[in-house]
Protein backbone atom coordinates (compact mmCIF):
# COMPACT_ATOMS: atom_id res chain seq x y z
CA UNK A 1 0.00 0.00 0.00
CA UNK A 2 3.20 2.40 0.67
CA UNK A 3 4.59 1.77 -2.57
CA UNK A 4 1.20 2.27 -4.59
CA UNK A 5 1.09 5.51 -2.99
CA UNK A 6 4.51 6.59 -3.49
CA UNK A 7 4.13 5.55 -7.22
CA UNK A 8 0.85 7.67 -7.19
CA UNK A 9 2.47 10.93 -5.91
CA UNK A 10 4.88 10.17 -8.45
CA UNK A 11 2.81 10.37 -11.19
CA UNK A 12 1.03 13.31 -9.95
CA UNK A 13 4.34 15.16 -9.57
CA UNK A 14 4.77 14.25 -13.15
CA UNK A 15 1.36 14.99 -14.82
CA UNK A 16 -0.49 17.36 -12.67
CA UNK A 17 0.65 19.99 -14.83
CA UNK A 18 -1.76 20.66 -18.05
CA UNK A 19 -1.86 19.24 -21.09
CA UNK A 20 -0.06 21.00 -23.80
CA UNK A 21 -3.64 21.37 -25.29
CA UNK A 22 -4.56 23.59 -22.71
CA UNK A 23 -1.18 25.55 -23.02
CA UNK A 24 -0.69 28.43 -25.97
CA UNK A 25 1.73 30.37 -27.54
CA UNK A 26 1.82 33.69 -26.20
CA UNK A 27 5.69 34.57 -27.00
CA UNK A 28 4.24 37.19 -29.73
CA UNK A 29 2.00 38.85 -26.77
CA UNK A 30 3.35 41.91 -26.24
CA UNK A 31 2.78 43.18 -22.21
CA UNK A 32 3.76 46.29 -20.48
CA UNK A 33 3.61 47.09 -16.52
CA UNK A 34 5.49 48.25 -13.85
CA UNK A 35 6.63 46.88 -10.80
CA UNK A 36 7.19 48.69 -7.54
CA UNK A 37 8.59 47.48 -4.16
CA UNK A 38 6.54 49.78 -2.02
CA UNK A 39 8.51 47.82 1.79
CA UNK A 40 11.93 48.38 0.28
CA UNK A 41 11.75 52.18 -0.41
CA UNK A 42 9.58 52.53 2.96
CA UNK A 43 11.99 50.44 5.37
CA UNK A 44 14.97 51.87 3.86
CA UNK A 45 13.61 55.38 4.25
CA UNK A 46 14.04 57.85 7.18
CA UNK A 47 12.64 61.06 8.13
CA UNK A 48 14.24 63.36 5.04
CA UNK A 49 13.09 60.72 2.57
CA UNK A 50 9.94 59.64 4.08
CA UNK A 51 8.16 62.80 1.89
CA UNK A 52 9.10 61.45 -1.55
CA UNK A 53 7.91 57.95 -0.66
CA UNK A 54 4.45 59.33 0.43
CA UNK A 55 4.31 61.33 -2.92
CA UNK A 56 5.58 58.10 -5.14
CA UNK A 57 2.84 55.78 -3.19
CA UNK A 58 -0.38 58.23 -1.81
CA UNK A 59 -2.84 55.59 -1.47
CA UNK A 60 -0.70 53.61 0.96
CA UNK A 61 -0.48 56.55 3.40
CA UNK A 62 -4.33 57.49 4.50
CA UNK A 63 -4.80 60.62 6.57
CA UNK A 64 -4.96 58.60 9.74
CA UNK A 65 -0.74 57.24 9.44
CA UNK A 66 1.27 60.39 10.37
CA UNK A 67 4.64 60.62 10.04
CA UNK A 68 5.34 59.82 13.23
CA UNK A 69 3.51 56.28 13.38
CA UNK A 70 5.31 55.74 9.59
CA UNK A 71 8.69 56.46 10.95
CA UNK A 72 7.97 54.26 14.51
CA UNK A 73 6.79 51.57 12.20
CA UNK A 74 10.18 51.59 9.95
CA UNK A 75 12.10 51.78 13.68
CA UNK A 76 10.59 48.15 14.92
CA UNK A 77 12.31 45.44 14.82
CA UNK A 78 9.53 43.28 14.25
CA UNK A 79 9.08 45.38 11.27
CA UNK A 80 12.53 45.64 10.07
CA UNK A 81 12.66 41.44 10.83
CA UNK A 82 9.46 40.93 8.61
CA UNK A 83 10.89 43.22 5.71
CA UNK A 84 14.18 41.29 5.99
CA UNK A 85 12.65 37.98 6.18
CA UNK A 86 10.24 39.13 2.83
CA UNK A 87 13.62 40.35 1.20
CA UNK A 88 15.56 36.71 1.71
CA UNK A 89 12.29 34.53 -0.22
CA UNK A 90 12.21 37.95 -2.93
CA UNK A 91 15.58 39.61 -3.02
CA UNK A 92 14.68 41.28 -6.65
CA UNK A 93 12.39 41.24 -9.30
CA UNK A 94 13.26 38.66 -11.47
CA UNK A 95 11.07 36.25 -10.10
CA UNK A 96 7.86 38.71 -9.73
CA UNK A 97 8.45 39.70 -13.35
CA UNK A 98 8.42 36.40 -15.03
CA UNK A 99 5.65 34.62 -13.26
CA UNK A 100 3.42 37.77 -13.65
CA UNK A 101 4.57 38.72 -16.89
CA UNK A 102 3.77 35.14 -18.11
CA UNK A 103 -0.01 35.40 -16.43
CA UNK A 104 -0.49 38.39 -18.12
CA UNK A 105 0.36 37.52 -21.55
CA UNK A 106 -2.25 34.86 -20.97
CA UNK A 107 -4.77 36.65 -20.13
CA UNK A 108 -4.06 39.30 -22.69
CA UNK A 109 -4.76 36.37 -25.28
CA UNK A 110 -8.04 35.19 -24.30
CA UNK A 111 -8.77 38.67 -23.57
CA UNK A 112 -7.27 40.86 -25.49
CA UNK A 113 -8.42 44.06 -24.38
CA UNK A 114 -6.73 43.36 -21.65
CA UNK A 115 -4.84 46.52 -19.48
CA UNK A 116 -2.50 45.54 -17.01
CA UNK A 117 -2.73 47.15 -13.62
CA UNK A 118 0.41 48.56 -11.72
CA UNK A 119 2.09 46.13 -9.30
CA UNK A 120 3.26 47.22 -6.08
CA UNK A 121 4.67 44.75 -3.60
CA UNK A 122 4.47 45.59 0.18
CA UNK A 123 4.29 43.85 3.09
CA UNK A 124 1.04 43.72 5.82
CA UNK A 125 1.72 42.19 8.46
CA UNK A 126 0.77 38.94 7.06
CA UNK A 127 -3.08 39.81 6.46
CA UNK A 128 -3.82 36.67 5.05
CA UNK A 129 -7.62 37.43 4.14
CA UNK A 130 -6.59 40.51 1.89
CA UNK A 131 -2.36 39.79 0.91
CA UNK A 132 -4.14 40.81 -2.84
CA UNK A 133 -6.06 43.42 -3.54
CA UNK A 134 -7.32 44.19 -7.02
CA UNK A 135 -8.42 47.28 -8.49
CA UNK A 136 -8.86 48.66 -12.32
CA UNK A 137 -5.85 49.58 -12.21
CA UNK A 138 -3.60 48.81 -9.29
CA UNK A 139 -2.53 45.23 -7.99
CA UNK A 140 -1.18 44.98 -4.33
CA UNK A 141 0.59 42.07 -3.39
CA UNK A 142 1.79 41.48 0.23
CA UNK A 143 5.24 39.50 0.25
CA UNK A 144 5.02 38.39 3.47
CA UNK A 145 2.40 35.93 2.74
CA UNK A 146 4.72 34.02 0.81
CA UNK A 147 7.45 33.26 2.59
CA UNK A 148 7.12 29.28 2.90
CA UNK A 149 4.65 26.98 4.68
CA UNK A 150 7.42 25.87 6.84
CA UNK A 151 8.35 29.63 8.04
CA UNK A 152 7.92 30.47 11.64
CA UNK A 153 6.02 33.26 10.92
CA UNK A 154 3.24 30.81 10.35
CA UNK A 155 3.35 28.72 12.94
CA UNK A 156 -0.11 29.43 14.36
CA UNK A 157 -1.86 28.84 11.24
CA UNK A 158 -3.24 25.87 10.48
CA UNK A 159 -1.61 23.65 8.35
CA UNK A 160 -4.32 23.35 5.84
CA UNK A 161 -3.88 27.21 5.54
CA UNK A 162 0.09 27.45 5.38
CA UNK A 163 0.15 24.97 2.76
CA UNK A 164 -0.70 28.04 0.53
CA UNK A 165 2.40 30.34 2.17
CA UNK A 166 4.72 29.66 -0.84
CA UNK A 167 6.25 31.71 -3.39
CA UNK A 168 4.56 29.27 -6.22
CA UNK A 169 1.11 30.55 -4.40
CA UNK A 170 1.61 34.12 -5.59
CA UNK A 171 0.67 33.87 -8.87
CA UNK A 172 -2.01 31.90 -8.29
CA UNK A 173 -3.25 33.78 -5.75
CA UNK A 174 -3.23 37.28 -8.34
CA UNK A 175 -4.56 34.98 -11.32
CA UNK A 176 -7.63 33.93 -9.01
CA UNK A 177 -7.93 37.89 -8.18
CA UNK A 178 -8.67 38.65 -12.10
CA UNK A 179 -10.85 35.60 -12.12
CA UNK A 180 -13.11 36.90 -9.81
CA UNK A 181 -13.63 40.01 -11.31
CA UNK A 182 -13.94 38.27 -14.69
CA UNK A 183 -16.61 35.75 -14.22
CA UNK A 184 -19.52 37.15 -12.22
CA UNK A 185 -21.21 35.23 -9.25
CA UNK A 186 -23.69 32.86 -9.67
CA UNK A 187 -26.51 33.14 -7.14
CA UNK A 188 -27.77 29.66 -7.31
CA UNK A 189 -28.61 27.49 -4.79
CA UNK A 190 -28.36 24.38 -5.72
CA UNK A 191 -25.35 22.15 -4.46
CA UNK A 192 -24.35 21.69 -7.83
CA UNK A 193 -24.28 24.76 -9.27
CA UNK A 194 -22.20 25.59 -6.65
CA UNK A 195 -19.83 23.43 -7.17
CA UNK A 196 -19.22 23.52 -10.62
CA UNK A 197 -19.46 27.66 -10.68
CA UNK A 198 -15.77 26.97 -8.65
CA UNK A 199 -15.15 24.37 -11.33
CA UNK A 200 -15.43 27.02 -14.04
CA UNK A 201 -13.23 29.11 -12.18
CA UNK A 202 -10.30 26.47 -11.70
CA UNK A 203 -10.81 25.61 -15.71
CA UNK A 204 -9.80 29.32 -16.31
CA UNK A 205 -6.91 29.41 -13.67
CA UNK A 206 -5.49 26.14 -15.84
CA UNK A 207 -5.68 28.62 -19.02
CA UNK A 208 -4.10 31.10 -17.09
CA UNK A 209 -1.67 29.13 -15.91
CA UNK A 210 -0.99 26.12 -17.75
CA UNK A 211 2.81 26.02 -16.43
CA UNK A 212 1.19 25.28 -12.71
CA UNK A 213 1.16 22.17 -10.89
CA UNK A 214 -2.93 21.53 -10.31
CA UNK A 215 -2.03 20.85 -6.47
CA UNK A 216 -1.04 24.01 -6.37
CA UNK A 217 -3.93 25.59 -8.15
CA UNK A 218 -6.40 23.96 -5.54
CA UNK A 219 -4.32 24.67 -2.90
CA UNK A 220 -3.95 20.72 -2.15
CA UNK A 221 -1.17 18.95 -0.60
CA UNK A 222 0.17 16.23 -3.30
CA UNK A 223 -0.99 13.69 -0.89
CA UNK A 224 -3.92 14.95 -0.47
CA UNK A 225 -4.76 15.72 -4.58
CA UNK A 226 -3.87 12.09 -4.60
CA UNK A 227 -6.70 11.67 -2.29
CA UNK A 228 -8.96 13.04 -4.35
CA UNK A 229 -7.83 11.62 -7.59
CA UNK A 230 -8.06 8.27 -6.39
CA UNK A 231 -11.36 8.41 -4.42
CA UNK A 232 -12.78 10.81 -7.16
CA UNK A 233 -15.69 7.77 -8.33
CA UNK A 234 -16.42 6.93 -5.02
CA UNK A 235 -16.82 10.91 -3.78
CA UNK A 236 -19.02 11.56 -7.02
CA UNK A 237 -21.58 8.29 -6.02
CA UNK A 238 -21.72 9.92 -2.86
CA UNK A 239 -23.19 13.17 -3.54
CA UNK A 240 -25.70 11.00 -5.61
CA UNK A 241 -26.65 8.44 -2.65
CA UNK A 242 -26.65 11.20 -0.47
CA UNK A 243 -28.80 13.42 -2.72
CA UNK A 244 -26.92 16.09 -2.85
CA UNK A 245 -26.39 17.54 -6.52
CA UNK A 246 -29.84 18.81 -6.35
CA UNK A 247 -29.58 20.17 -2.25
CA UNK A 248 -29.83 23.96 -1.17
CA UNK A 249 -29.10 22.98 1.98
CA UNK A 250 -26.10 26.06 2.77
CA UNK A 251 -24.65 23.40 5.28
CA UNK A 252 -23.04 22.04 2.16
CA UNK A 253 -20.79 24.68 1.63
CA UNK A 254 -18.90 24.38 4.62
CA UNK A 255 -18.56 20.70 4.70
CA UNK A 256 -17.42 20.78 0.51
CA UNK A 257 -16.60 23.92 -0.88
CA UNK A 258 -15.27 26.29 1.47
CA UNK A 259 -11.24 25.91 2.05
CA UNK A 260 -11.08 23.80 5.47
CA UNK A 261 -8.36 21.29 6.64
CA UNK A 262 -10.69 18.19 5.07
CA UNK A 263 -14.41 17.85 3.47
CA UNK A 264 -17.17 16.21 5.87
CA UNK A 265 -18.58 13.39 4.79
CA UNK A 266 -18.89 12.52 8.45
CA UNK A 267 -16.99 9.26 8.07
CA UNK A 268 -14.06 7.53 9.72
CA UNK A 269 -11.29 8.39 7.51
CA UNK A 270 -12.70 12.02 6.96
CA UNK A 271 -8.73 13.92 7.79
CA UNK A 272 -7.60 11.66 5.29
CA UNK A 273 -9.31 14.09 2.39
CA UNK A 274 -8.82 17.90 1.73
CA UNK A 275 -10.70 20.36 1.93
CA UNK A 276 -12.98 21.90 -1.03
CA UNK A 277 -13.93 18.69 -2.60
CA UNK A 278 -16.69 19.54 -4.01
CA UNK A 279 -14.72 21.97 -5.64
CA UNK A 280 -12.45 19.62 -6.83
CA UNK A 281 -15.39 17.89 -8.20
CA UNK A 282 -16.64 20.89 -10.10
CA UNK A 283 -13.14 21.22 -11.44
CA UNK A 284 -13.31 17.52 -13.17
CA UNK A 285 -16.81 18.50 -14.61
CA UNK A 286 -15.61 21.32 -15.94
CA UNK A 287 -12.67 19.69 -17.99
CA UNK A 288 -15.27 17.11 -18.83
CA UNK A 289 -17.61 19.48 -20.59
CA UNK A 290 -14.32 21.50 -22.55
CA UNK A 291 -13.45 17.49 -23.53
CA UNK A 292 -16.60 16.67 -24.77
CA UNK A 293 -18.27 19.68 -25.95
CA UNK A 294 -16.53 22.08 -29.50
CA UNK A 295 -16.95 25.53 -27.78
CA UNK A 296 -14.34 28.42 -27.49
CA UNK A 297 -13.13 28.92 -23.86
CA UNK A 298 -15.51 32.49 -23.59
CA UNK A 299 -18.86 30.10 -25.15
CA UNK A 300 -17.80 28.02 -21.80
CA UNK A 301 -17.63 30.63 -19.18
CA UNK A 302 -20.63 32.07 -20.75
CA UNK A 303 -22.79 28.77 -20.15
CA UNK A 304 -25.20 28.34 -17.54
CA UNK A 305 -23.97 25.84 -14.90
CA UNK A 306 -27.11 23.41 -15.34
CA UNK A 307 -26.06 22.88 -19.43
CA UNK A 308 -22.50 22.19 -18.39
CA UNK A 309 -23.74 19.66 -16.39
CA UNK A 310 -26.22 17.97 -18.87
CA UNK A 311 -23.96 17.93 -21.66
CA UNK A 312 -20.24 17.41 -19.40
CA UNK A 313 -20.70 13.69 -19.93
CA UNK A 314 -19.09 13.48 -17.16
CA UNK A 315 -17.54 10.33 -15.76
CA UNK A 316 -15.39 9.90 -12.45
CA UNK A 317 -11.85 8.11 -13.21
CA UNK A 318 -12.15 4.15 -11.47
Amino acid sequence: MRFYLFFLLVLITIFSCKTEKNDVDVSGVEIKFTLKRFEKDFYKSDSSSLQNIKKEYPYLFPESFSDSLALQKIKSKEEQELYEETELVFPNDKFLTGELTLLFKHIKYYYPKFTTPKVVTLTSNIDYANRIILTDSLLLISLDAYLGKEHKFYNDFPKYVKETNTKNHLVVDVANAFINNQIPQEFKRAFIDKIIFEGKKLYLLDRYLPQINEHIKIGYSLEKLAWAKENEEQIWMYFIDKKLLFSTDTKLNKRFIENAPFSKFYQAHDNLSPGRIGVFIGWQIAKAYMQNNDVSLQEFLAKDTQEIFKNAKYKPKR
